[in-house]
This record gives structure tokens, C-alpha cells and sequence, in this order.
């Protein structure tokens, strides 16, 4: 199947040719049409299967259909969990609008920046906002905007935005829709919070499962090695510089973690920099656009990069750390091994984390041998071989960020999470 076999209009064919786009990915193929069609659609699709153009095309051709209006309503509100995802899927759906006959207004509004600027950008309307949650409710508070002839709702990396504690603030957005819409959910993954809001929110939906699909699976070589916690800094340089790595993007625990990691590495003449969420928003998208262009060979990231950040032809990703959900690990790897170009991930096991690592591989029916690095072999002693996988994972019990999510007051309105949200369908 081709593109102009779905539907899209001459423009947006265009658009897609110069993206060097040949065919449609599986969700692409299955998303387009529904959409075309208005209707609502609840697709679970991994991390780099092109979601963003099979929500984007659609609703381009939708909106260059309608009349010109002066100030511009806003038609499609996108919400995301993070700013980085917020500019990428704005700058792609720009990209796709570039030959439109007429012009489309998208604004991306995020926290972490002043909101001046963004409420500037908004006089006179945009026909797309993609948002994160937090600032669209400030922007809504100053009245900078209307949702009163919204047509299509977008939520994309539903899941994370729950895991992210967004409920509350989803629930006061989705009060303030209009009640009639189309609505449009993306997930990687289902969890329980995650399929109650699509039961409630979607209207007869066009279901779409293309995550398991061989046809999807990324091209990833998957790698454990063992080695003492404290040696992992040295091994880390060691492949660096053996397996003749030019782009590593590295995941560790903490914030602090990223930091401490990075000045090792630059005390070793290894080009790094740091990611997290205390850096502003300046800082983030500085050093994502010096690892983008190569003036970096490392970044070293806590998870705030494990979703939605689209790094082309990155070829390697190392768990430094190992993460605390097992659903995270699959969102880590996914970074590399994108569209249709081989990746690896390699996984630093210690005696402290090989029961965790082995319920991780359960989890994903993985079952990777223990590589040791000659010069780096762990000590005997510490080595860990049997034994059950005993907890670790993310949801066995509630954290302190859980229960405090749970103890606060609920949002104006009496909307309770996971309750039903108003304006389905």
C-alpha cells in the first residue's frame, strides 16, 4: 500500500516523498484511513513506529478543507507528558504542512520557559497546539486561548502521562473540551489507568494493536554485561573507545547521577553532557541539539529521555543504571534502532542488580547471557548466578510519589482519577 492509496491529498504526498517516507508503516496504513474518516481511534504502537505522521497527515488535510477563519480557532489540541516531545511532533507536523495551499499556525506551549512568549504567539489563534498539560491549564487561566471549537483531541504517550502524575491536570483540560470531538489516544503500552480512560473517553473507536508485530520490531541487539558497580565508568570508556562508539546515549538513576557521570567522563577527554529535569528548558534542548549534531558523543540522561525523543541513526544505548520499571527498559532501548536502522543496548549488571535484570528479562521473555569484558571481570565473590528475582520493578509497591499523588485533594470540578472524564466522544 502506498500513501496516496490512503487518501492524502497532493500536498501532503508531497510533504511525505521529500520525508523520503516509501511506504506506510503498519500504523500509519491502519490510522490514516479512521482518521480521514473522523473517527475516534485507540492505538497501542511502540516507540518509533510513526505515530506522529499518522495522526498529523489526517488531521492537516482536515483542517486545509475548512475556510480560513480570522483569529484562527483552535481546532486539534495534541498533549504530550514531555516539552522535548511537545517541539518534536510540532516541528514535524510543520514539516508536513509546508505545502499546504494555505498556511497552518501550530504553537507549542510547555513549562520551564517564561510564558510570555507563548502567550504572544497565540494573539490571533492557531489551528494546532500541541501542549503539555501543566502550561496549556496556565494559558487557559490567563485566556489566552480558547478550546470552544475544538474538533479533534490528541493524547499522545498516554501512558506516561498518567506514570508522569498528569491525571489531575488531564481531568481539568478534558472538562474545559467541547463535548462532541474526535479523539485520537496513542500508548505504548496499556496499563489499567491507561485502558479506563480509553474506555470512558473514546466513542466506538478504531482499535489498533501493532506493537507485537515482527513487522514493527526494531532492529535492536540486546547485550548484558556483568561488572562491579564501582568499574562501570571505566568499562563505559573502555567500549567507547574499543567498539569505536561515536554516539552513546547513557541512562542512569538520578539527576545527581547524570552530573556526577558526565564530569567522569569529561575528566577522561570524552565529549558528554548532561539531560534531567532540573536543567531548564534552555539547557535541555541545548544539549539535545549538541548530541543531534555530534558535538557530544555521550549524553548521559535520567529517564526524562526515554520516551518520545527521536534521535536519528543513534546507534548505541546503555543502561549505566538499570530502570526501576521493566516497561522503562523497553522505552530506553527503543531510542536506538529506529526506523529501520540496527541498534544496540547494553545493560551493566552488578551483584546488587542481577535479581532485577533477570525479572526485567522475564518480563520481556528475554533470556541474555552475562558477557564479561576481559580486564573487567567482576569479583568472584560478589557474583550472583542464582536465586529468585525478588522485586525492583516499578508497580510491586507504591512509591512515596504514588502516595502522594493519592493523598492530594482532587481538581475543582469533583473530577476523581480514574472516575469518568466528561466530553467522551
Amino acid at each position: 500500500m502506498s500513501f496516496a492509496e490512503l487518501g492524502l491529498s497532493t500536498p501532503l504526498l508531497r510533504a511525505v516523498s521529500e520525508r523520503h517516507y516509501l511506504i506506510p508503516t503498519p500504523v500509519q496504513a491502519l490510522t490514516i484511513p479512521a482518521v480521514l474518516q473522523g473517527r475516534d481511534v485507540w492505538a497501542c504502537a511502540q516507540t518509533g513506529s510513526g505515530k506522529t505522521a499518522a495522526f498529523a497527515l489526517p488531521l492537516l488535510q482536515a483542517l486545509a478543507a475548512r475556510p480560513p477563519q480570522t483569529p484562527r480557532p483552535v481546532r486539534v489540541l495534541i498533549l504530550v507528558p514531555t516539552r522535548e516531545l511537545a517541539a518534536q511532533i510540532a516541528a514535524a507536523i510543520q514539516r508536513y504542512a509546508a505545502h499546504l495551499p494555505a498556511a497552518v499556525k501550530v504553537v507549542t506551549v510547555l513549562g520551564g520557559v517564561s510564558i510570555n512568549p507563548q502567550m504572544m504567539a497565540l494573539r490571533g489563534g492557531a489551528e494546532i497546539v500541541v501542549a503539555t498539560p501543566g502550561r496549556l491549564l496556565d494559558l487557559l487561566d490567563h485566556n489566552a486561548l480558547s478550546l470552544a471549537q475544538l474538533h479533534t483531541l490528541v493524547l499522545d504517550e498516554a501512558d506516561r502521562l498518567l506514570d508522569l502524575g498528569f491525571a489531575q491536570e488531564l481531568a481539568q483540560v478534558l472538562q474545559r473540551l467541547p463535548q462532541h470531538r474526535q479523539n485520537l489516544l496513542f500508548s505504548a503500552t496499556f496499563p489499567p489507568v491507561v485502558r479506563s480512560l480509553a474506555e470512558q473517553l473514546l466513542k466506538d473507536p478504531v482499535r489498533i494493536d501493532v506493537a507485537s508485530t515482527a513487522q514493527t520490531a526494531p532492529a535492536i541487539v540486546q547485550r548484558a554485561i556483568a561488572v562491579d558497580a564501582p568499574r562501570r565508568t571505566q568499562l563505559l570508556r573502555e567500549l567507547i573507545q574499543q567498539q569505536g562508539w561515536q554516539r552513546a546515549l547513557v541512562f542512569v538513576a538520578t539527576r545527581y547521577s547524570t552530573e556526577h557521570l558526565t564530569q567522569k567522563l569529561l575528566r577522561l577527554n570524552i565529549r558528554a553532557g548532561a539531560f534531567h529535569g532540573d536543567l531548564s528548558q534552555g539547557a535541555r534542548t541545548q544539549a539535545l541539539a549538541d548530541f543531534k549534531a555530534r558535538r557530544l558523543s555521550v549524553l548521559v540522561a535520567t529517564d526524562v529521555a526515554a520516551r518520545g525523543i527521536d534521535i536519528e541513526e543513534l546507534p548505541v544505548v546503555v543502561n549505566y543504571d538499570l530502570p526501576r520499571s521493566a516497561v522503562d527498559y523497553l522505552h530506553r532501548i527503543g531510542r536506538t534502532g529506529r526506523a529501520g536502522v540496527a541498534g544496540l543496548a547494553v545493560s551493566f549488571v552488578s551483584a546488587d542488580t542481577e535479581a532485577h535484570f533477570r525479572l526485567i528479562e522475564k518480563r520481556h521473555a528475554l533470556q541474555l547471557t552475562r558477557e564479561v569484558v576481559a580486564g573487567f571481570e567482576p569479583t568472584p565473590a560478589t557474583r550472583v548466578d542464582e536465586g529468585p528475582a525478588l522485586g525492583g520493578v516499578k508497580g510491586r509497591r507504591k512509591s512515596k510519589k504514588d502516595k502522594l499523588r493519592e493523598a492530594a485533594p482532587p481538581p475543582a470540578g469533583g473530577f476523581v482519577w480514574p472516575g469518568r472524564p466528561p466530553g467522551g466522544g
